[in-house]
């Protein structure tokens, strides 16, 4: 398990909360763990990943508070000193991402480019 004491990505307090939330619940898959990432496609270039899935042999592991999570290694460049966050309201719910990297991103908010 490599575990970095940089952390490439933090999470603000409603959004650990909410990602603890999801994994006590009694159907939650205990051999999975959350995944952050990004992938090809969206209306920027690029897509985010929050899921939760197995750990392959690619990934580094990372512990932010208490909330563990796992990212492939070359991701680091395009999320390095990203926030989530949880919006918990009526108008507005669901993770959002802060990422310093990106030049360009959408409106919906999980699409950016670099």
């Amino acid at each position: 398990m490599d575990t970095a004491i940089n952390l490439p990505v933090e999470f603000t307090q409603s959004a650990k909360e909410e990602i603890k939330r999801l994994m006590a619940d009694p159907d939650f898959d205990q051999s999975k763990q959350l995944r952050v990432g990004v992938k090809g496609g969206g209306c920027s270039g690029m897509t985010y990943i929050l899921e939760f899935d197995q750990m392959k042999p690619a990934d580094q592991q990372f512990n932010h508070e208490g909330v563990v999570f796992i990212m492939d290694k070359s991701h680091g460049i395009y999320l390095q000193g990203m926030e989530v966050n949880w919006e918990g309201g009526l108008n507005s719910r669901g993770f959002t991402f802060k990422n310093p990297n990106a030049s360009s991103t959408c409106g919906c908010g999980t699409s950016f480019a670099v």
